[in-house]
């Protein structure tokens, strides 16, 4: 049964959420884990595909946007579409919608930035996560400065 948390945060920008996902999949990817990353659309695919590789300038995240990249896939994959060809272990909504294979991960990641219409999506998807009976973690972050 997956483990579910959102991350609630302070700043209201699209920017600040994905810098606060590039810090979550850093994370994760040093803990040797296998990321996807589920996004709305190709442009949003393409957006964290170079956030990824500019966020910071001392960091290498193995990534590619799924379909376009070199086989085997690299841990970490972005993919707006369907569920990710090889096995991963953690999945990133970035999404407006609940993508309906989740339940293949073992923990799913929510970033609910501070503006009304996330915040009613994140409530959809709590309520949804919710209905399943899954264990949810809600993590109030100021500033961005928590990842777990």
């Amino acid at each position: 049964m997956p483990k579910i948390d959102f991350y609630l945060l302070e700043e209201s920008s699209m920017p600040h959420r994905l810098d606060f996902a590039c810090r979550l999949i850093e994370k994760a990817y040093k803990h040797k884990h296998r990321i996807y990353v589920h996004v709305e659309n190709v442009n949003d695919a393409h957006l964290l595909d170079e956030k990824l590789w500019t966020y910071r300038d001392d960091s290498f995240l193995p990534h590619h946007i799924q379909g376009e990249g070199p086989e085997p896939a690299p841990p970490i994959q972005i993919g707006y579409t369907k569920a990710p060809e090889k096995a991963r272990d953690i999945l990133l909504n970035l999404s407006f919608n609940v993508p309906e294979f989740y339940p293949q991960f073992k923990r799913i990641l929510e970033i609910v930035i501070n503006a009304p219409e996330a915040q009613n999506k994140a409530r959809e998807h709590y309520r949804e996560y919710r209905s399943k009976g899954f264990d949810i973690q809600t993590h109030h972050l100021q500033n961005g400065s928590k990842t777990e």
